[in-house]
Parts: C-alpha cells; structure tokens; sequence
C-alpha cells in the first residue's frame, strides 16, 4: 500500500439556487484510483474545473468522500479521530497563500505549523531559517505578510508547510504568482525535500515545464483521470493534450513542428538540453544555417510601436510610492518611474516578484496616489481636486492579481452587471453586456446563476475580466490575468484580449510571468526591477538581453534559450528569436 491511496473517489458539491434550497449536485471527483508511494514526486494536469483542487482537498481530509475511500499513512480521512495525525502528515499549499497566511510577522507565519506540533524552540528556528532561505525569503523575515506582493505571499506558505516537514506535501498550483526565477527556486527546493529527504510530493500545476522531472504524470478531465504514465509517456501523445485543453513545453511543442515538416527529431524531447543534443545529432543536411547573420546589427530599442509624435494617452511622470512612510514598515515599492502608454499600445509590465509591478498599475487609475510624481490621462493630472477619478475607473479598468478581492454578488451574472449598473445601463443594457462579456471570457451559460466564491480559481479570474470588459473601457489592465488558468484557458483569454486590443482599439496593460505570452502578444514591454523602470523596447529587443533578465529574476522564452543555444556567439545582434513560428521558420533549413 502506498503513503497515498484513492479507491474510487467520489466528491459532490451541493448546488443551491439563490434562496439556499438545494437545486442539485455537481460531481466534481468521479471515480479516481490512485497509488502514490513513498518518495515519489506525481504531477497533476488538468484544465481548469477538471478536478485537480478537489482532489487534492481529500488528501489531507479538508474534504471527505462522496463515494470512495482516501487512505493516508494508512488512515481513512472520514475518520475524525485521524484527522490531526493527517493532516501532519500530508501538508497542503494552496492556490491563493491569503488562504493560509494568518501571522502579522513572516517569521512567525512560518513558525506557526512546527509551533502546534510541539517542536522544541531551537528548532523551529533552525527549520523557518532553512525554510525562508529556501523560498529566498529570509531577508523578509521580519516583515508583515500584508506589505508582500502575491508572489512573496506565496512563497511565505510554501515556507510555512516546510518547516513542518511533513511526509508529504500537496501543492495546488503554488508557483502560478511567482516570477520565473522564483518558480525554479521553489520547484528546485521540493525536488531535493523529495530526493534528500524522501518527502513525496503531489505538485498541481499548467505550467507545463514544472513537471518533465516527475516519476509520473496524472491527467485529470472532468473528475476523471484521462492519461497517466512518465512525463514523456504523456508528452509524447502531444494532441491527446491539446484536446484535454492542455499543452507541452515550448521545447516539445518546437520538436513536434520541426518533426512535422520533416526533420527527423525524437518524440516526447522534454527540456531545453534535450533539444539541443538532438538537433546537434542530426545530419547537416536537415540543419539550418546561423539565422542570426540575417539580423541586423544595430536595433533601435529607443523607437516604440507606434508614432513618437502621438499624445501619450497615460503617463507617469517621476513617479515614487511608499508604503507605510516614516513607520518602522517603510517600503519604497516604485522609485522615479515615467514612462507613457500610447493609444492603442498593448503593453506588457514585467520584473520579479515583489519589482513594484502591482503597485504601479494600481496608480494608472488612481487607486493609488503616488507619493510623489504626476499620473496623467490624455494629458490630465488625475489628483487634481475636481478630477473625476470615478468615470475614470470605468474608461481605465482594472482586473486584479486575486479574482476574489472583485467579486462579491451572489451569482456570476450578477456580479458581471456590478459594473455596467453603476454606469447608469438599463437592467436590459447590464444584461446584455454581462452575457456578452461572459461568453467573451468561455463562461458556461449553465454557471451564469452560480456563486462567483463557489467557482475554481481559473473560472473566477474569467469572471472578474468579464466585469471589467462589460463596462467597455478604453484601457484594459490586467495584472497575471491567467494565473490559475490552464494553458487552453489561457491562450483563449489573451487570444480574445488581443483580438478585442485589434478590432475595437483598446489599449491593453498586461503584467505577467510568463514570458512567452509576452513574446507572443506584446508589441511593448517595460522592465520593472526593485522599483525601477530597468528599461523598455520591443519584446524581440528586451529578450536578446537574456543574463541582464536573468539577474533581476526573470527569463526568457524557451526558444529564445534553445536558438542561443545552437548558435553561441560573442557578439549578439540585439534582437532575438521569441516564438515557436520564430523558431521554426528559423531552424528549417533553405533548401
């Protein structure tokens, strides 16, 4: 028997209309039979609603069966006698660290589990200093959890479930607010807990590249487990995972294309080095010829994408905000910061964790004030006394980093028309808007009478980008709008944004993590680092700079690395090759 067992799990949830009284069920878990031994590391995949967090609930009894037993450690989780030792045993990391943060100090969050085990003092110390070290948290130690960006939260949890060094841990898409460098810093910590230490780990995740060193993968798809087996069994069945809504990392979905226009690579490549040893393998006559001699040497990173001579529509003028100033929690969270957003622009904002990212959009619709410095829209201060900030918020929306801080009303539909109504709409108007924007995002109409708080925590960031885009404004800002979604999700709502951004003009603000939605959508990105605006250009531009975003926490596009790699060179033009069709047309030879 392994530390983990399912037999034919079962979960519903009650469904309740409006008044309370019970309308139904939704079957959530159906049927799963697993064995997860000891020391084992296994990735869930799943698109968003497959499942996977309800799953993972039952792992350490924070749900108990419909249907079906759960045995953890040998325990049946139905049995409240057990409960304790459980959930000792089998440690939880949620999606959103809100949910598990409760101290006012980070030192004594990550204290708090080992403290109600009973650990003596000296070695709580030792395991928060280790933990906080591992998660590169430890010079934050001393500060409250409510100064840290989502990220840094989230670290602070993942901390807190190590420290207690339980058996087990289950992770439910924990690195979804990290940077990439954070990502890797988290992922590389679990893998030596579970190799050095024989921690098993059950990791929930859409990012594709975090589970190529998994001993398994389980697929989930409507309560069900679809595909099971190595992460190249299953990567190896590329669309099978289309069709589930999932993907594969840029370095398989690149073998794939390059296989399908002849070039003779394996199936199921897994990471970059596997890539490159394979393409090195090939006959000369199936390689390409260095591509980047066909770049021209000198760039203009200074032109932007549109006219230099067209009014800004929002600027920043020598912004700075801090935090708590003059207190013992001061903190200058954006330092001398202009910069100016055109009409039109889709422009992506990217730095670490913690960079200033959040707080910055914040100030472009006034929900911050700077400290110092001058916001303006279309030429207009928006601190001045008679500035109508409130009709500002409707033409400059915001989607937040958690869904959850936006939504409140008692069902979808409803929440989605908050907005709209407080434009003056008619109730016909509200509607039709709402159900617009519903169906826009890939909101089922049989949802649209749900509570928003009952939905996963993919299906409310749609929700809460509905009741922004329902208010039609002219700038859209959306801060990791698809944290949490699976990679279908995903490139559904960037694919509709960018669609949206073409056919209606709206100027689009995206701060994100990944680097390849940048690489794909943005025709402006601006590098944020420790408060700082490090520097702007085209995407093609700011990724040629791949150890300068690698020292201030960020990264660049698995194709971008894969192109470095196969050409090496001292001097570099700077541009670079940021997409899978940038590869791909790179790489297949002239013939």
């Amino acid at each position: 028997m392994g530390i983990i067992t399912t037999d034919n799990l079962v979960f519903e949830y009650i469904r309740r209309d409006e008044n309370g009284d019970r309308i139904g069920e939704k079957r959530a878990v159906d049927g799963v039979s697993l064995n997860v031994e000891k020391g084992q590391f296994i990735a869930v995949l799943g698109h968003n609603g497959s499942g996977k967090s309800t799953m993972a609930k039952h792992l350490n009894a924070l749900l108990t069966p419909t249907g079906g037993t759960v045995l953890v450690c040998g325990m049946d989780t139905r049995d409240e006698d057990h409960l304790w030792d459980i959930r000792k045993s089998a440690g939880m990391v949620f999606q959103n660290p809100d949910n598990q943060i409760i101290a006012t100090v980070v030192e004594d969050d990550v204290a708090f589990g080992p403290e109600n085990l009973g650990v003596p003092a000296e070695e709580i110390e030792k395991r928060v200093t280790e933990s906080l070290r591992a998660v590169g948290m430890l010079d934050r130690k001393n500060d409250s959890p409510n100064h840290l960006s989502g990220g840094q939260k989230q670290r602070i949890a993942v901390a807190g479930i190590m420290a207690m060094k339980p058996e087990c841990i289950i992770m439910d898409e924990p690195t979804a607010m990290l940077d990439p460098i954070g990502r890797k810093e988290v992922l590389e910590t679990v893998h030596r807990l579970n190799k050095e230490e024989g921690i098993t780990v059950i990791h929930i995740t859409h990012y594709m590249s975090e589970v190529t060193d998994a001993d398994a993968v389980i697929v989930m798809d409507h309560g069900k487990v679809a595909m099971q087996g190595t992460p190249r069994e299953i990567f190896s069945r590329l669309p099978e995972l289309q069709e589930l809504g999932l993907d594969a990392p840029q370095a398989t979905i690149l073998a794939s294309e390059l296989r399908g226009r002849g070039i003779p690579l394996p199936e199921g490549i897994l990471s970059i080095s596997e890539f490159l040893d394979a393409y090195r393998a090939l006959p000369a006559a199936y390689q390409a010829e260095d591509p980047y001699k066909s770049i021209p040497e000198h760039i203009e990173e200074s032109v932007t994408a549109l006219a230099e001579d067209e009014a800004p529509l929002l600027e920043l003028e020598h912004v700075c905000f801090t935090y708590s100033p003059q207190t013992a929690y001061e903190k200058k969270a954006v330092q001398d910061v202009s910069l100016q957003i055109r009409q039109g622009e889709f422009v992506c904002l990217i730095g670490h964790t913690g960079s200033g990212k959040s707080t910055l959009i914040q100030m472009l619709n006034g929900l911050e004030k700077p400290t110092s410095g001058r916001v303006l829209f279309r030429g207009e201060d928006i601190h001045e006394r008679k500035y109508d900030r409130r009709a500002l918020r409707s033409k400059v929306g915001l989607v937040f980093q958690y869904p959850e801080h936006q939504l409140f009303e008692s069902t979808v539909l409803r929440d989605v028309c908050f907005g709209p109504k407080n434009q003056g709409l008619s109730e016909e108007e509200q509607r039709a808007r709402a159900e617009g924007a519903l169906k826009l995002v890939g909101i089922a109409e049989e949802n649209w009478n749900d509570s928003p708080l009952e939905l996963s925590g993919g299906q409310k960031r749609r929700v809460a980008i509905a009741g922004v885009l329902a208010m039609h404004p002219e700038v859209l800002i959306l801060d990791e709008p698809t944290a949490g979604l699976d990679p279908q999700g995903r490139d559904e709502i960037l694919s509709e944004i960018s669609r949206i951004h073409r056919e209606a003009g709206i100027t689009v603000v995206l701060v994100s993590h990944s680097m390849e939605d940048v690489a794909k959508y943005a025709n402006w990105v601006h590098v944020m680092d420790s408060g700082k605006l490090l520097y702007a250009g085209k995407p093609a531009v700011v990724f040629s700079h791949i150890e300068r975003l690698k020292k201030v926490g960020l990264g660049v596009p698995q194709v971008t690395e894969i192109m470095r790699g196969l050409y090496p060179q001292e001097k570099r033009p700077a541009m670079d090759f940021i997409t899978v069709e940038d590869a791909v047309s790179a790489l297949c030879p002239k013939r």
